[in-house]
């Protein structure tokens, strides 16, 4: 069960790494644009970015899945959505219940 802090904490740490992605894309790029670069550090910072982007893009996918089952209404750990799903569908046969039987007793008080 992910409490919803830590939810935040994990998209949090998904920013960091998308920030270190883009850092190390620049310094790649920098790298390669010098006059006299050097190979072993441009391949060292591609690298370093492909590692954080598939770190990034396995964690995005999880919070994705999660945020799939939440708006689905599929069970999951630490939601009470389908919950309140079935008491507001309770509710409702309850109140068309209510109605009927009104309707009924009236019809039955009618006079003829």
């Amino acid at each position: 069960m992910t409490p919803p802090m830590e939810r935040i904490q994990i998209l949090e740490t998904i920013e960091k790494d998308i920030i270190v992605c883009l850092q190390s894309a620049g310094q790649a790029f920098m790298e390669l644009s010098k006059e006299k670069s050097s190979l072993k550090q441009a391949e060292a910072q591609t690298h370093q970015f492909l590692k954080t982007l598939g770190h990034v893009e396995s964690k995005l996918s999880e919070q994705i899945n999660y945020l799939t089952q939440v708006s689905t209404g599929q069970p999951h750990e630490g939601s009470g959505y389908a919950s309140q799903k079935v008491l507001q569908m309770a509710w409702h046969r309850l109140e068309h219940a209510r109605s009927r039987v009104n309707e009924l007793e009236r019809i039955k008080n009618k006079p003829r």
